[in-house]
């Protein structure tokens, strides 16, 4: 079987991140054209939330835990992110790929903020048997705050992790990490100190850009890499071909 492949759609490609609740089709049926294209790769997605969800848990300020004046927006946040979550699912079945959309909510658990469990054996067997497994950043019960926002990101880092894929690969909305125009070739725990990175005009409640980096640079610590580059390279990406974007790594 070919190497398991994690594709993570960030929320800003999905969705209009100025304005709630938007989806951008034109990308999301690029995107599901070219994963139609590579069905026969193991393919694992993780989506943002982009609009959808982030003004939500913003406005109940979920990351900074439950209270007894917030908990309706736990319900209004992971209703967000999951009909963001049908539709991209939809999208994907209608170009031909057997997807299934997989709620965080349902198999998380975290403290102060970060996965401390999260069930994978039903991830594992879908890989094994042709499905791609659509799981998306959400709201999941935390056991010292009450609730936190888990972003799909940090799904990234954990899934990586714990499945050990071969491959990793984040789509966005810029062709890599930028340092003015230019983008960074390669990114590792030692020279991250160099670069400055920028947090998103929009609202997101999860970190933008720094904290993509910031999970990206943890699982090449453990010695996993990872690929940044922009939406319209998915298809290089799954091809394994360059596209100009940036590795993350471990190493000088």
């Amino acid at each position: 079987m070919p190497e398991a492949v994690l594709l993570k759609l960030g929320g800003s490609v999905l969705t209009e991140k100025g304005n709630p609740g938007t989806i951008r089709r034109e990308n999301l049926a690029m995107i599901s054209r070219e994963i139609a294209g590579h069905c026969k790769i193991p393919l694992l997605i993780v989506h943002g939330a982009g609009s959808c969800g982030h003004p939500e848990a913003h406005r109940f300020r979920l990351m900074e835990g439950l209270t007894g004046q917030n908990r309706e927006g736990v319900f209004l946040t992971h209703r967000a992110v999951s009909k963001l979550n049908r539709v991209v699912v939809t999208a994907l079945r209608e170009k031909g790929t057997e997807a299934i959309g997989i709620h965080p909510l349902d198999s998380c658990y975290a403290e102060n903020g970060r996965i401390i469990s999260m069930e994978t054996r039903h991830i594992r067997e879908m890989l094994s048997r042709g499905i791609v497994p659509v799981l998306h950043g959400d709201v999941v019960m935390d056991g010292i705050k009450g609730t936190t926002i888990v972003s799909g990101d940090q799904l990234v880092s954990y899934l990586g992790r714990s499945l050990h894929f071969g491959r990793i690969g984040l789509a966005t909305d810029v062709p890599g990490v930028l340092s003015g125009d230019a983008v960074i070739p390669v990114l590792t725990p030692q020279t991250i100190g160099q670069v400055r990175i920028g947090s998103s005009r929009h609202t997101d409640v999860t970190g933008g850009m720094e904290g993509k980096i910031r999970e990206l640079l943890e699982l090449a610590r453990g010695g996993t890499c990872s690929e940044i580059f922009h939406v319209e390279q998915t298809g290089a990406f799954l091809d394994g071909r360059p596209h100009g974007g940036t590795v993350v790594r471990g190493g000088a």
